[in-house]
């Protein structure tokens, strides 16, 4: 049994859920996400809450009925709250700008590098050297996270680089004479 997978998912005002077949629909103030479950669960709505059940005992049904109530639950939160990830950009000339709806980052290279902001992500820029990624669903913002920081990861050295709000990266001592 799943203890996540027990769980309802409750639905909050202002939040529209529509079900057809395995493809599950939830529009909200900040948008619309769909999503198509397994065919080893199955849905339901009861009230304002959604249930999902395995639908047998098998290894594939029990594994994929915690994601699937963890999935959903992320759209529901995505369409009311959404989701942020702020980077952190740490280097003598690092810095981010925003020329239009894309992200200019200069990371010491030797040319800008441009990110273009994938559907439903939108890019701010608070301070030259913070980023801000916000959207309703959470794999893009987190995936667009990551593409940036992969650009120029933190180095153990000087700890310059892009890095996650809050990330403590870990330093190593340098050369001895």
């Amino acid at each position: 049994m799943s203890r996540i997978g027990k769980k309802a998912v409750a639905i909050p005002s202002g939040v529209n859920i529509t079900l057809d077949g395995q493809t599950v629909t939830v529009k909200g103030p900040k948008g619309q996400l769909s999503w198509t479950i397994a065919e080893e669960i199955t849905i339901s709505q009861e009230g304002s809450d959604l249930l999902l059940v395995a639908r047998d005992d098998s290894k594939r049904a029990k594994s994929m009925w915690g994601l699937s109530r963890t999935l959903v639950a992320n759209m529901v939160q995505g369409v009311t709250t959404g989701f942020e990830e702020t980077l952190e950009l740490v280097g003598v000339g690092y810095r981010a700008a925003m020329k239009g709806d894309a992200l200019s980052i200069q990371l010491g290279f030797s040319h800008d590098v441009n990110v273009e902001a994938p559907a439903g992500v939108t890019f701010a820029v608070p301070k030259q050297t913070e980023i801000k990624i916000a959207g309703a669903d959470k794999q893009a913002v987190g995936e667009i996270a990551a593409k940036i920081r992969r650009i120029r990861p933190p180095e153990p050295y000087k700890g310059k680089g892009v890095r996650y709000a809050g990330e403590k990266v870990r330093r190593k001592e340098g050369k001895k004479k």
